[in-house]
């Protein structure tokens, strides 16, 4: 197995590759679905979501059903779900058939992406050599969301929107191709009898969560519907946990969570997702409608944040084996709320060169936390249980993203919202002001129409106050992802142990792509179509 340790992460960095390269590759053939298969705004942020929920809700199960019955056994499934669904995506042609393949893509990546990171931490089990797989895979994770707009917009520009999905089936076969040859057959040699109750209540309570944070933003957080949402949903995590206690076999190790080094880990991923979903979220918006930058050319400009993230992920996970995980996961977390306290001073005229100075040091700070936090949760799981414990690491990721861009997004909005409405001119139309608070795209089209209609003063006030009012959303939402990284930075320094107290041992037997702000909005800034529609109007 020795010397077939490179080419098994090799094949594992791949198929992970896949699924993190499918969250961002997606959104860049949205405005081609509105053109061609006339795709409403509901039903595109359904292709969006229906892929994120499925697969945050079926992790643990999959996780779990990995250590029974065999991990690679459990990856070869995922990748040919997800390759075969990626295949049926390219060949529908309606709206519903698109999200029913997104929805099963889901399915493959819940069955991929933690049977990756159990198979690393099986296969690499010293911990400076699992430290280094680890870090890489990170940063295969950083690499791969960078180049989705990329790739996607190269293939955009010389083939049709069903490029997106069939790029994604030749990835996903040579993943299997490698993962057949070399990764080793692995798992839970005194595997537990299924726990069918705790897999129903983990999926109901997780994919109720999700969905409830990725509508709340429509219906309003403090909605009926918003807070039932999140009060069934709260119940059945209660019903969940009240039923592992008990029960002789459960799906999850409730103990883990007791351990400091696990729990706080944990919780600074989700922070950093968190962080990083918001980010995503407001820097595509400015580049495109403030620099210019089409999808492709986004991507690209996207590239210093990702190189960062990849690079230290690595460094990180070296310098926490070396020294001390609390001192690089605060340390990273330190550099996060620096970096997104510089970015809310940013505005149209800010250079791209002080730009791409601010995403080194908010990758960096990323690297940082989560290569080294993964290596930290993973060295506390008994290797047996690594495909639970990988499944609530890649849980904590996908809810802090999920709740990153509704959270960040939902105050970036309202105070847009509230700006654009106090400083719009007088002399526009009720019905253009109406568009206007659609996004900041649509106030930008608005601008550009009425100027172009001979009203150009009143084009040039619209333009103001749309960009006065999306830097002051813009600011005051980088300052709240700073607010809660500097907190994380103290939980972390204050209960992340700075090295392992011991080796893993079983201790009883026990959460993009993306959700949307105002997720309307945010499908028309990526379509670019609805502002024309709405104007016509």
């Amino acid at each position: 197995m020795t010397r077939n340790k490179p080419l098994i992460l090799i094949s594992l960095l791949l198929a992970s590759f896949a699924i993190n390269l499918d969250t961002t590759i997606v959104n860049v053939a949205l405005p081609s679905l509105v053109r061609e298969l006339h795709t409403s705004t509901s039903q595109l942020q359904w292709i969006v979501d229906a892929y994120s929920l499925v697969f945050a809700s079926l992790l643990l199960a999959a996780g779990s059903m990995s250590d029974r019955v065999g991990r690679k056994g459990v990856l070869l499934a995922g990748l040919g779900v997800f390759g075969l669904a990626s295949a049926a995506g390219g060949l529908t042609n309606s709206p519903g058939q698109l999200i029913v393949a997104r929805s099963v893509m889901g399915l493959g990546a819940a069955l991929i992406f933690p049977a990756t990171l159990s198979l690393i931490s099986n296969v690499f089990v010293e911990r400076a050599e699992r430290a280094r797989a680890i870090g890489l895979w990170g940063a295969s994770a950083g690499v791969a969301v960078a180049l989705g707009p990329i790739v996607g917009g190269w293939l955009l520009e010389h083939f049709s929107w069903t490029s997106i999905f069939f790029a994604m089936v030749p990835v996903a076969a040579a993943g299997a191709a490698l993962v057949a040859l070399a990764v080793p057959t692995s798992r839970d040699p005194r595997a537990p009898r299924a726990d069918p109750p705790g897999l129903v209540l983990s999926t109901a309570a997780m994919a109720l969560l999700i969905y409830t944070i990725i509508e709340a933003p429509n219906h309003g957080w403090s909605s009926a519907r918003s807070v039932a949402g999140f009060a069934v949903a709260g119940a059945l995590f209660t019903g969940f946990v009240a039923w592992e206690r008990r029960a002789s076999e459960p799906l999850l190790d409730l103990g883990l969570f007791r351990n400091l080094r696990f729990t706080a880990a944990s919780g600074s991923v989700t922070v950093v997702f968190f962080s990083l979903a918001g980010f995503i979220f407001l820097i595509t918006q400015y580049f495109q409608f403030f620099k210019g930058y089409r999808p492709l050319s986004t991507g690209v400009h996207l590239l210093p944040v990702a190189t960062s993230v990849g690079v230290m992920s690595v460094v990180g996970t070296k310098l926490a084996v070396r020294s001390s995980t609390k001192l690089v996961v605060a340390a990273g977390l330190v550099a996060l709320a620096g970096f997104f306290a510089w970015v809310s001073n940013n505005s149209s005229g800010t250079s791209y060169l002080e730009i791409a100075a601010q995403m080194v040091l908010g990758g960096s700070g990323m690297g940082l936390v989560s290569a080294p936090a993964t290596e930290a949760i993973m060295g506390v799981v008994p290797r047996a249980k690594a495909g639970v414990g990988s499944a609530v690491n890649d849980a904590t990721r996908l809810l802090g993203a999920t709740l990153g861009v509704a959270v960040i997004g939902s105050i970036y909005a309202s105070l847009f919202a509230s700006r654009l409405t106090s400083s719009l001119p007088a002399a526009l139309p009720r019905g253009l002001a109406h568009t206007a608070h659609n996004s900041v795209g649509a106030a930008l089209a608005v601008a550009h129409r009425t100027a172009l209609a001979g009203h150009p003063a009143v084009g040039l006030q619209v333009h103001s106050a749309a960009s006065s009012a999306f830097f002051d959303g813009l600011s005051a939402g980088c300052l709240v992802a700073a607010g809660v990284s500097a907190a994380g930075a103290l939980l972390a320094a204050a209960l992340l142990p700075a090295q392992p107290t011991g080796p893993a041992v079983e201790i009883g037997r026990p959460l993009a792509a993306t959700a949307a702000v105002d997720r309307r909005a945010w499908l028309a800034q990526r379509t670019g179509m609805a502002y024309d529609e709405q104007l016509e109007v």
